[in-house]
């Protein structure tokens, strides 16, 4: 069944008051390279994260949304405002997922220079949704091998902006490649190891649908690909009586996302008589805190990924891949 409305878009007032009033307040002019290192704001983690990884020394580099924020409902805040207007360089992501703030990038685009880094991304490569007719579903980070092309558009986004870093932000780029390429293959190899009859997947929102085509997996959401649409009680009933059904034993929450729903499932299912545990806790539309490993892209994924196996019977040790990589700044 359609949505009748779009539960991603919001208000023009809301985007007017959010963009256009910005300019009026702090102006248009260039900002000027700091120390020549080229001053860039990402939206989300992973977006800081590649560029930190690509641009090194050259960059500096501020995310919007720190750990256990959901992008999909982000709003831009006055320090947000400040400091988008002031960078050299916006990374955001696209595909919709910072649906709150699309129409202020927009606005924002016609004075800086502004990137949706995803929005490269051959139409091919991505997953629609049925549930929301010309979109697709923005969460491609879940599969590495799709994330490597976003870093390529990070890369090329750095160099058009900086072109004397054109050879450092290559030479970042191809070794960053490397480590994305190892994290694909220890990903299959770990994930590979839970029985074919196991692999289910069931999270708070549909963040994992890239997860599960790179893997193999089917991936089961209680809310749909943006958490602004409301599982409803129909929704919890239909689910429980499919988690007793096929006998499923492992759920999963998301840090950005609230637990309740996925709560409601273990207690439904209890009261008809199946247990089901929560299998552990992921990683879905935000990194972990900054400085740890799971702060990471590569240290995010290798936590999923670690999770979902050993929680779904793959004999697998709860280090994952952590300590292997030499991780970049």
């Amino acid at each position: 069944m359609k949505h009748t409305s779009d539960p991603f878009r919001p208000s023009r007032r809301t985007a007017l008051i959010g963009g256009l009033s910005a300019f009026a307040l702090l102006g248009a002019a260039p900002a000027a390279f700091a120390a020549q290192k080229l001053n860039i704001v990402a939206t989300t983690g992973m977006i800081a994260d590649a560029a930190r990884r690509v641009g090194g020394d050259l960059v500096e580099v501020r995310s919007l949304m720190g750990s256990g924020v959901d992008p999909h409902s982000y709003r831009q805040t006055r320090s947000d405002i400040v400091a988008l207007t002031r960078a050299d360089l916006v990374l955001w992501h696209g595909l919709y997922l910072e649906a709150q703030m699309e129409r202020f990038f927009e606005d924002l685009g016609r004075k800086r220079a502004v990137v949706a880094v995803a929005d490269a991304l051959p139409k091919d490569d991505l997953l629609s949704h049925p549930d929301y007719e010309g979109r697709y579903d923005p969460h491609v980070w879940m599969d590495p091998k799709t994330w490597i092309a976003v870093v390529d558009e990070v890369t090329r986004a750095l160099t058009e902006a900086h072109p004397a870093g054109a050879e450092t932000f290559a030479q970042n780029a191809a070794t960053y490649r490397a480590e994305l390429e190892q994290l694909a293959t220890y990903a299959a190899e770990t994930v590979g190891q839970v029985p074919e009859s196991q692999r289910v997947l069931v999270t708070a929102h549909d963040a994992f649908s890239y997860f599960g085509r790179a893997f193999g997996f089917e991936v089961i959401g209680i809310q749909g690909i943006s958490t602004n649409s409301e599982a409803g009680l129909n929704r919890i009933s239909s689910l429980v009586d499919e988690l007793v059904e096929r006998e499923i034993g492992a759920v999963f929450v998301e840090t950005s996302v609230s637990d309740r729903n996925m709560r409601a499932l273990v207690e439904g299912a209890a009261a008809r008589g199946h247990e089901v545990v929560i299998g552990g806790s992921l990683y879905s539309d935000a990194m972990g805190e900054p400085g740890s490993y799971e702060g990471t892209y590569i240290g995010m994924i290798d936590h999923n990924v670690t999770t979902i196996a050993r929680a779904l019977g793959a004999p697998v040790a709860a280090g994952g891949m952590n300590g292997k990589l030499v991780q970049g700044s």
